[in-house]
């Protein structure tokens, strides 16, 4: 309670911050149902809300479906955008809740998946199954596989006495990314340049052209299966972000925490990689964006992030598709439109004591 200037009372306006911060979640949700109509109605072959509409009711019994729009239209929704959609959103979603998840481990703003070497791990796996000529089912086993051994290395090379200090972690983390990054640039090397080199290039520079349908039915369990256990942490995450010394006077086990969020966050970027490729900056902007919108608590920071995640993702993707004739790498446009983005936020938390 403050006072005016003729000593009358003046309510501070609590309630109304108290109102917005609620009203947070619900806009991210909307956001994030605008960006999905978005990805399924925007395109070279425009669709109707209308025909859409039709079409969702009929995926859940309560109107005509596919017998209520042209068949150009549901082939169009149903066989090319709405995969896309959920393979975007989900991996725009893992990425994002990673990189949240990491900066508060690691106690580190400037933490992404990219700094325990996974990506470069898995990036590595794909390479190599286009450089033999394998099909899709061994590309994505072999960038997951590469990946998880990527985490492996780290794991054993940043152990010390039977335990790993953050510090170690990340630069084995840097190391090992090099390390993976070198092999990627020998085997780019050695590729076909008529053939195999604008393949291993393009997938590289990250795309959700090859989504199907078995894809996102496969990418979407993936993703809930590793990401879950790190929504049920939200609390020990916060209790990891106070520090080692704090989190074991409270109880906390940490290494096997840490290294439960480790393998979770490993799990959706190999996956992620596996799919679409290197998808750089969600996983380093979106937590700095969501985290002005919700604070630090990853109570609420954590499922904002995702919601963020994926609407950026789905938003970054419409526009790689429609912005000129041909396909802009979504690798491209999420570090044009990433970095602007964090160079603000830098410049906004400069005064708040990063």
């Amino acid at each position: 309670m403050s006072r005016s200037a003729d000593n009358a009372p003046v309510a501070v306006p609590i309630a109304a911050n108290r109102t917005a911060d609620r009203l947070v979640m619900p806009a991210l949700v909307v956001l994030l149902l605008a960006a999905m109509v978005g990805s399924l109605t925007i395109g070279r072959y425009g669709i109707a809300v209308q025909d859409v509409v039709t079409l969702a009711s009929g995926w859940i019994g309560l109107g005509p479906g596919r017998a209520g729009v042209a068949e150009p239209v549901w082939r169009v929704v149903e066989l090319v955008r709405l995969p896309r959609m959920l393979v975007g959103g989900s991996v725009g979603a893992g990425l994002a809740l990673s990189g949240a998840v990491l900066q508060g481990v690691f106690r580190n703003p400037l933490v992404d998946p990219h700094v325990i070497g996974v990506s470069s791990g898995a990036a590595f796996g794909g390479v190599f199954a286009i450089l033999l000529g394998l099909g899709a089912v061994a590309l994505w086993s072999m960038a997951f596989a590469s990946g998880l051994s990527a985490l492996l290395l780290v794991v054993v090379l940043s152990r010390k006495g039977g335990r790993s200090s953050i510090l170690m972690l990340v630069l084995t983390g840097v190391v090992i990314s090099a390390l993976f990054s070198a092999l990627v640039s020998l085997a780019t090397y050695f590729a076909d340049p008529n053939d195999t080199l604008p393949a291993i290039v393009f997938w590289l520079m990250g795309s959700f052209a090859s989504a199907t349908p078995e894809r996102a039915m496969l990418m979407l369990p993936i993703v809930a299966l590793f990401a879950f256990p790190l929504l049920l942490m939200r609390f020990r995450i916060n209790v990891l972000s106070l520090g080692d010394d704090e989190a074991k006077s409270l109880g906390l086990r940490v290494e096997p925490t840490r290294w439960l969020v480790l393998c979770c966050v490993t799990g959706i970027t190999a996956a992620s990689v596996a799919n679409s490729g290197i998808i750089g900056w969600v996983g380093l902007v979106v937590p700095h964006f969501a985290r002005t919108l919700v604070g630090p608590d990853h109570d609420r920071l954590l499922p904002a992030t995702a919601l963020l995640g994926a609407s950026f993702m789905l938003i970054v993707d419409t526009m790689a598709r429609t912005l000129i004739a041909a396909e802009i790498p979504l690798g491209v446009l999420t570090a044009i439109v990433g970095a602007p983005v964090f160079m603000i936020l830098l410049l906004r938390a400069q005064g708040e004591g990063w």
